[in-house]
């Protein structure tokens, strides 16, 4: 299997980065499948990066225990919205006024440090503002669920664990087109536009807020 990292250094020996509170999965090495996908974020701070290339063998992938957050059929979008709400660095001001939200996303948390890999939607600080407009109430679980399958956060794998990370071997890297820079702006940009015409969409009757979904819950 070969995976994909980009970054704006080459990286012989990965290793997992990033505190508790500033990555979506945690501290862990961020790989994708996608060699497209790795040139664009490795060009993300619109200068020229590269794209390390690491091989693991199928047999020791297949032995490692994986989340699959992508698996809708699974897992719904509040179980990644509780994750990424564990991991990420709130506003202060933003976690005092919902508190009682966040609070209540709890319940959908599972331990991502159980597993070696996690696969799951791409949240950065570009698209971070889709689940925080769910929590102040502004975005509906519907629409919040349409701007999820819309597939534009892109997949990517959180190597958790030693195990998995002492599982990867370094190929090569190499220096991306300089027609890569400002194409991850461009992905943000489109994923914006699309993003507020959803919110923008009229609210129907059928529609349900966070709120709704709390007072289900002491019904």
């Amino acid at each position: 299997m070969i995976l994909f990292h980009g970054s704006n250094a080459i990286i012989e020996t990965p290793v997992q980065y990033g505190s508790s509170k500033d990555n979506d999965y945690g501290p862990s090495f961020y790989v994708t499948v996608n060699n497209f996908s790795g040139k664009i974020w490795a060009c993300k701070n619109e200068q020229v990066g590269y794209v390390n290339k690491y091989f693991i063998r199928n047999d020791l992938f297949n032995d490692l225990t994986m989340l699959d957050l992508t698996n809708k059929d699974k897992f719904s979008v509040l179980t990644w919205l509780a994750i990424l709400m564990h991991f990420r660095k709130l506003d202060e001001r933003f976690k005092k006024l919902y508190e009682n939200r966040i609070k209540w996303l709890e319940k959908y948390y599972i331990e991502v440090t159980d597993y070696d890999v996690i696969k799951g939607f791409r949240a950065d600080d570009s698209y971070f503002k889709f689940p925080l407009c769910f929590i102040n109430g502004t975005l509906s679980y519907e629409k919040l669920c349409k701007v999820y399958k819309l597939g534009n956060l892109g997949i990517q794998y959180a190597i958790m664990s030693k195990k998995a990370i002492s599982g990867l071997k370094f190929l090569d890297a190499k220096e991306c087109d300089e027609s890569f820079v400002g194409k991850y702006k461009d992905i943000v940009t489109d994923a914006t536009r699309q993003f507020n015409e959803i919110l923008n969409e009229p609210i129907n009757d059928n529609e349900t807020f966070i709120m709704d979904l709390m007072k289900n819950d002491d019904k």
